[in-house]
């Protein structure tokens, strides 16, 4: 039997230090460290101040495009949402700062997604666990468009949290990026409508948006609420698991 050659040993070294730096592990670790990275500049730098306050040497359509630009980097970074796209609407009105908080929210979405599904879904779908987890999962790879959707029609889901799990899952980029902006448009509208008037508090415009804001807020609780008081029902309590009649009775000896 022939004798397989071996590599030199600076070769060897090489080809083992590419694989420990291509592993799952590796690349989640690259993602902590990315994401606390852009953290801890958005805490330093604070971002949102320029953003709220205008680009720099910026005008018309180029400061629509570079605040579009922007917020979706800031999205990534975890800086809030509705933060923004309330910025968008003081900045450039309903008409501009609609478009820009939806290609902004667009942006950062996809960005996270596949930061996500490249550099952190190899490591962490083996760690999927429970029911409700393994269920998201399971909505998000068959009915990725639909279930994506869900999620951003529903306020109480947080931004980043939609980005990730849906980065775990099965579901393509393009359904997600269009579910999210389909699903996004009517919050983020409102959001931006309330930025637009903030100069007056009074006017009925922008009490329409606080109060589009105020009902959707209470669906939501109302909803997890009512989800959460079914899972309770329907998961077995303690005492049930552990009381003898739950126990299989043995089978009686024949005389």
């Amino acid at each position: 039997m022939p004798r397989v050659p071996r590599l030199p040993l600076p070769y060897a070294a090489a080809v083992r230090c590419s694989r420990l730096l291509l592993s799952p592990w590796a690349r989640f670790a690259l993602l902590v460290v990315l994401l606390a990275g852009a953290a801890g500049v958005v805490l330093a730098w604070q971002p949102q101040h320029w953003l709220i306050h205008g680009l720099p040497r910026t005008s018309g359509t180029t400061a629509v495009v570079l605040f579009a630009l922007a917020y979706g980097l800031c999205t990534v970074a975890f800086v809030p949402r509705p933060l923004l796209n309330a910025a968008a609407g003081a900045l450039y009105g309903i008409h501009a700062g609609l478009p820009a908080a939806i290609a902004g929210t667009v942006l950062g979405a996809g960005l996270a997604f596949l930061l996500g599904r490249l550099l952190g879904r190899d490591a962490l779908r083996p760690f999927l666990r429970g029911r409700i987890v393994l269920s998201l999962d399971r909505q998000l790879s068959r009915h990725g468009f639909r279930s994506t959707l869900a999620l951003r029609l529903f306020p109480g889901v947080p931004f980043a949290a939609a980005n990730y799990a849906a980065a775990i899952s099965r579901i393509r980029l393009l359904p997600f990026l269009t579910a999210t902006a389909a699903g996004s448009a009517a919050n983020t509208a409102a959001y931006v409508v309330a930025g637009s008037r903030a100069a007056s508090p009074t006017s009925p415009v922008f009490l329409g948006a606080l109060g589009f804001l105020g009902v959707t807020g209470v669906a939501a609780a109302m909803v997890a609420r009512r989800t959460r008081t079914a899972r309770a029902a329907d998961a077995p309590s303690e005492a049930e698991v552990t009381s003898p009649d739950r126990q299989a009775t043995p089978p009686a000896e024949s005389a």
